[in-house]
């Protein structure tokens, strides 16, 4: 967690490099991958300058890749490197990474951090049985409030985001599927949101290979659109990721209900109903008028995981009405790996398919 790291050249293909030592956990079945020790420096003075450093250094995005490719990962692996935090205010700071690059924010992967950060001994869980885990990431500061139970088994977390709020309403977009429109959320990136049932689909797994063309599409559509420029800070600009969703109404106990699959970067699959997808429809839902300020969201994933969401409060983001949801589910680890490279080896860093 300190700025020196351990790289050298010899990290490099063709070179040597220290095993890396991962903890892998799952968070409604989406993957995370943490590296606590980078053996990479990753310099700067806050994390979202740690995080636009390492989109242009080499070194940081070759390790990224080593972790993230095959035959070590897959196209929709995700993880992060740990890093200090901005301040004393937070337990560590983490720089999120997937297929296509280093994203500003992950609610899953926020989930899993809450949890690894009891497993591993950095935080100590709090006797009430409620801890939080205040973790800066490249979009401000947000915390895992991880509930245990009496024998210190985690029963749930709650991932409490940054300021969450409507961007823009029914922005059209065309597509191969005919114009379509979208609603813009920002949950710490930002979000086109859009009801598949308008593009003539439903989201199920059936329906996997559509509904990433679709997000694809849509995605493109909004480059270059204006309204996805985010207003104080250019390094958070730009849409992330599609959502696409089924709206399945109001369950008998009053919970609005819906599912999702979000097609994110470029189209890498969350299995997870996405933790800050979710905020951003929070943040949607909210807005027009969909989700009472007491009412719980219950957000389904294509693999049929649950997040259950819901406003903390109502608070101002850079001048506009924003709400700050909370998200709760669980993280599961799954494994405890040493990963080596082979100095030999001509696929290193290694392969994507998609």
């Amino acid at each position: 967690m300190n700025d020196a790291g351990a790289f050298t050249t010899a990290a490099l293909p063709g070179g040597n490099v220290s095993p890396i030592r991962t903890a892998d956990y799952h968070t409604g079945g989406e993957p995370f991958r943490i590296v606590a020790e980078p053996p990479v420096a990753l310099p700067g003075g806050t994390v979202a300058a740690r995080r636009a450093n390492a989109i242009s250094d080499p070194a940081a995005d070759w390790l990224r890749q080593v972790l993230c490719f095959e035959p070590r990962g897959h196209a929709d692996m995700y993880g992060g490197f740990i890093v200090p935090p901005d301040d004393d205010g937070a337990h560590f700071g983490v720089l999120f990474w997937h297929k296509d690059g280093f994203s500003t924010a992950c609610g899953h992967g926020t989930i899993a951090l809450g949890v690894w950060a009891l497993d591993s001994g950095l935080v100590a869980p709090d006797p009430s049985g409620t801890t939080d885990v205040v973790i800066d990431v490249p979009s401000g500061r947000v915390t895992a409030r991880v509930r245990t139970a009496e024998d210190g088994r985690v029963r749930q977390v709650d991932f409490v985001n940054v300021p969450s709020r409507l961007v823009a309403r029914d922005v059209p977009v065309t597509t191969s599927r005919g114009e379509l429109r979208v609603d813009l959320g920002w949950g710490g990136a930002l979000y086109a949101c859009l009801d598949a049932g308008s593009a003539g689909l439903s989201v199920s797994p059936e329906n996997l290979t559509e509904l990433i063309a679709l997000g694809r599409e849509v995605k493109a559509a909004l480059a270059g659109d204006p309204r996805i420029e985010h207003p104080s800070d250019p390094r958070l600009s730009g849409v992330y990721g599609t959502i696409l969703f089924d709206d399945l109404g109001t369950l008998p106990t009053g919970e609005a209900h819906q599912r999702n699959v979000t097609i994110f970067a470029d189209g890498q699959v969350d299995r997870s109903p996405c933790g800050s997808g979710t905020a951003a429809r929070v943040a949607v839902l909210n807005a027009t008028g969909r989700l009472g300020d007491d009412q719980v969201l219950v957000h389904d994933s294509i693999v049929s995981s649950r997040f259950y969401a819901r406003i903390q409060s109502h608070v101002s983001d850079d001048g506009a009405a924003a709400v700050v949801p909370v998200v709760t589910g669980n993280a599961y680890r799954v494994s405890r790996s040493t990963f080596e490279i082979d100095p030999h080896d001509p696929l290193t860093p290694g392969f994507v398919l998609r």
